[in-house]
């Protein structure tokens, strides 16, 4: 899976999604034409074709940091961009994209940076990155407030209890994107299929709001990853795709989850339904756009989800692939309901 690992191996902070943007960019050409950035910067690939018309979504950006203030002593505060828990960041190893370097560090609070017991719960004001450089060596390197802080190459794609277990920085949602650029190498279909790769999906879902603007699809399809639970058995590993029935703030389109079920069936992919309370995806700001969107969310189960390291299962995302492939050899068939 090299391109999935090249994926990873990118930093692509919400807001600063450049460096994926332009992999994708790069790696899209080889396949279609018609590959353009929206004014929120975007990834927009286009399939032209009859309907009904697909539109897929998978987001480049992943969780970070960014940097709020320096102290005298060139203590690094810290602001989260995403959804991140304060206690998993401790000891993690960071660098600051500051504009003319980027700086090593580590996320630490003065209880373990001089060797003491943490004795309270912690919260992100009690962080800060430690470089071990001055403020004012840090001014001089080029680190400013707004710098992005993006999680180290140290945390990059690797494989662990076996070959088909995977883990690496930015599994949600570079996984959704490799799942499109699967797609659009295989993809043989009359229809018309846009690819969209979002921007600042964890912050607010801003980018698949924008990109809807100019497209008008039958139907929208967000690939993307949901939680593990082995407490309640839910959304296990190795146990086939997601398929979101409910999530936080959307309810999957009945009649396109019929069709996506089918298409697994015939694929002979198990699909794992998710009924669920938390969380959400670029589908919630697609669904109610330009008079309503028939739309629906597939993806993967992935373990440590928000983490620095985060775990999924290659078949998982391979069958993902299979599923949504086959859905777009019967595409032509499809009636809206």
């Amino acid at each position: 899976m090299e391109l999935l690992e090249k994926l990873i191996n990118l930093s692509g902070v919400s807001g600063d999604e450049q460096d994926v943007r332009n992999f994708i960019i790069k790696e899209s050409k080889k396949y279609l034409k018609n590959v353009s950035v929206d004014n929120m910067g975007n990834v927009i690939v286009k399939k032209r074709g009859k309907g009904p018309k697909i539109l897929f979504l998978a987001h480049m950006d992943e969780i970070g940091l960014m940097v709020k203030s320096i102290g005298k002593k060139g203590r690094i505060s810290i602001s989260p961009v995403g959804g991140i828990d304060p206690s998993i960041l401790i000891g993690q190893r960071v660098y600051v994209k500051a504009s003319k370097n980027k700086i090593g560090g580590v996320i630490t609070n003065p209880d373990v940076l001089n060797d003491y017991d943490i004795e309270d719960e912690l919260k992100m004001e009690d962080l800060f990155v430690y470089t071990g450089l001055s403020k004012k060596e840090l001014v001089k390197k080029g680190v400013k407030i707004g710098d992005y802080i993006s999680f180290t190459e140290a945390c990059n794609y690797c494989t662990l209890g076996s070959k088909n277990v995977i883990g690496g920085k930015a599994l949600d949602d570079r996984i959704g994107c490799y799942i499109l650029l699967k797609l659009m190498k295989n993809l043989k279909t009359e229809n018309e299929v846009n690819f969209v790769f979002t921007v600042q999906e964890e912050v607010g879902l801003y980018g698949a709001k924008a990109s809807v603007f100019n497209l008008n699809p039958d139907y929208a399809i967000a690939v993307d990853v949901t939680g593990h639970d082995d407490d309640k058995m839910t959304m296990i590993l190795g146990k086939g795709p997601s398929l979101t029935i409910k999530d936080a703030e959307m309810i999957g389109n009945k009649h396109l989850n019929d069709l996506l079920r089918a298409s697994a069936k015939r694929a002979k992919v198990n699909l794992q339904l998710e009924v669920g309370d938390l969380g959400t995806t670029d589908a919630t700001s697609v669904f109610v756009a330009k008079g309503g969107i028939p739309s629906s969310v597939l993806g993967v189960p992935v373990a440590n989800l928000h983490t620095t390291i985060s775990v999924a299962s290659r078949k998982d995302i391979n069958d993902a692939v299979k599923v949504l492939g086959e859905f777009l050899k019967n595409l032509s068939k499809h009636k809206k309901s």
